[in-house]
């Protein structure tokens, strides 16, 4: 399922670009068709007082933003689109299903602990750029809301005797997410953040402490015309 979804992706992108190549040639109104690409350090933040921070963690997307310009010069614009995110966690907090439950509990000593998920986002930027209809390198600030809807997700535990626990799609894992953005610099580099606004898992806790876990990415986004 996710490799047809992520070949739709592709030649539907590819499709959207080419054609916007000659777009941009069109007097002074015009848009900024992008594919995008993000490359992040992750981190779980407002976690369980017990819960000590997470170990190097990372977060990979790409997908398609339609532009949508707001003035004549296209300096302000609204952008919204579609993509894939893959995130990896080298986490603390132990998460099993037993019995379509899921049990949270604190890690110790040196088990390994590591979270995967797979994601359908859907990013709304709203724009300002320095760009001009033929003037491809240029300054940016985009700032936005980008929502994920899992598509799968799975809790790798491994304790100190090698033994290995998977649980995947947990019935406590909030599917639909979403969080604020923002990105800015020049031309195809760019700092980019994503700030978690719902938590990861719904109507849960650990020794009676709610779990608001959420995500923090820091990072690059590339974007290719």
């Amino acid at each position: 399922m996710k490799a047809i979804l992520i070949s739709f992706l592709f030649f539907f992108i590819s499709g959207s670009i080419l054609a916007q190549k000659d777009t941009l040639q069109l007097g002074d109104r015009y848009a900024e068709d992008q594919i995008y690409a993000t490359i992040s350090y992750a981190q779980f933040f407002n976690q369980p007082t017990t819960i000590f921070k997470s170990n190097f963690s990372y977060g990979l997307s790409a997908g398609y933003l339609k532009d949508i310009s707001l003035n004549k010069k296209g300096t302000i614009a609204m952008a919204i689109g579609f993509g894939y995110a893959f995130d990896y966690f080298n986490h603390k907090l132990k998460v099993q299903e037993v019995n379509n439950t899921t049990l949270f509990s604190n890690q110790t000593g040196n088990e390994s602990n590591i979270f995967t998920s797979h994601n359908l986002e859907l990013p709304f930027e709203l724009r300002w750029r320095t760009s001009k209809a033929t003037k491809y390198d240029f300054w940016r600030i985009y700032a936005g809301i980008k929502f994920l809807y899992n598509l799968s997700n799975n809790f790798k535990f491994i304790d100190t005797n090698n033994s290995v626990f998977n649980s995947s799609n947990v019935s406590s894992y909030n599917k639909l997410q979403y969080g604020l953005t923002l990105s800015t610099g020049y031309d195809e580099f760019n700092f980019h953040i994503f700030y978690g606004l719902s938590p990861l898992f719904k109507d849960s806790n650990l020794n009676g402490e709610d779990i608001n876990t959420k995500i923090l990415k820091v990072g690059l986004v590339f974007y290719l015309l």
